[in-house]
């Protein structure tokens, strides 16, 4: 059994990344308040992987939102500091990082983006994430460290941070049919995404946790194989919640320049079938609904010190 130390298990993917190595393996998760990796100095991190003595090493923990100088703390200097601490302090653990599809940059549109595609990022975000993934790829050959990088796509399900454009979405259509609004007005792009369910993200970690050693192909897709229009998606909500009215646009602009640049993004995941033995199990409506759920049962929960009704 692999003894699994998690960073970023407080995040919208490390929850149920957490969830799911813990019915399977012994997992340590220190919070993030205990170990933040981008503020820790190298000799704390090492001594915090000496503690644990993992046989992998998770890393789950980054930034959505900030400035260059932010994403390059939280992906590029951590990712160099736990190959360091791993090398020196588990030899022979292998790491495991979340990377992000914003690595491939701007792409054909119709084409399932392989991992050997040139990746020329368009924003700080994506350059940040693939300067962190070439220092694992350089690690991993160079001996150093056993790396793996999962490039996720767009991950949805329950759970979603408040800024995403699908929470944002479920709140606007939640509130028309408690208000009986027979429309919403949204701000969307007119991009498609890969759309990959958090639980299939989760057991995608899983299998790279036990996985035999990957060579060359430390680089690993992780979506769904499928791109759906972005407004496709959120009739598809309104659909699971319901919600029968128009969707029209307005509203509040579209809030993320980075992939009003970005067209067109569809993963092909042969790769993680075959190096991981992985397939996404979730359709895109199943996703929609668990979040919806999910959005549902937190709206409902009292608020401390206030009594339920």
């Amino acid at each position: 059994m692999n003894r699994v130390l998690l960073l970023g298990a407080g995040g919208f993917l490390g929850r149920h990344i957490h969830a799911t190595l813990a019915g399977h393996t012994t997992v340590r998760a220190p919070s993030r308040t205990r170990c933040d990796p981008a503020r820790m100095e190298l000799p704390e991190l090492t001594a915090l992987v000496a503690r644990e003595r993992p046989d992998v090493v998770v890393s789950a923990a980054g930034r959505i939102v900030g400035s260059g100088h932010d994403f390059v703390q939280a992906h590029v200097v951590t990712t160099a500091k736990l190959i360091e601490a791993v090398a020196v302090a588990a030899p022979g653990a292998r790491l495991v990082r979340i990377g992000s599809a914003a690595e491939y940059g701007v792409v054909p549109h119709g084409l399932t983006v392989g991992e050997d595609h040139p990746a020329v990022p368009v924003s700080e975000y994506g350059l940040s994430h693939l300067a962190a993934t070439r220092l694992a790829e350089l690690a991993g050959d160079a001996g150093r460290v056993d790396t793996v990088v999962l490039r996720v796509f767009n991950p949805v399900g329950p759970g979603m941070p408040a800024g995403n454009m699908l929470a944002r979405a479920t709140a606007m259509v939640r509130t028309a049919m408690a208000d009986g609004a027979d429309d919403i007005a949204l701000g969307l792009h007119d991009t498609y995404r890969d759309l990959v369910d958090v639980r299939d993200v989760a057991t995608a970690v899983l299998a790279a946790t036990r996985c035999a050693p990957v060579g060359a192909q430390r680089v690993v897709n992780v979506g769904s194989g499928r791109a759906t229009a972005t407004r496709d998606v959120v009739r598809l909500l309104a659909d699971v919640a319901g919600f029968t009215g128009q969707i029209r646009p307005g509203g509040f602009p579209p809030d993320a320049t980075r992939s009003a640049a970005v067209p067109w993004m569809c993963a092909d995941v042969d790769r993680a079938r075959r190096v991981l033995g992985w397939a996404p199990a979730y359709d895109l409506a199943e996703s929609l609904r668990a979040l919806w759920r999910a959005d549902g049962e937190r709206s409902e929960r009292p608020v401390a010190g206030v009594a339920a009704r």
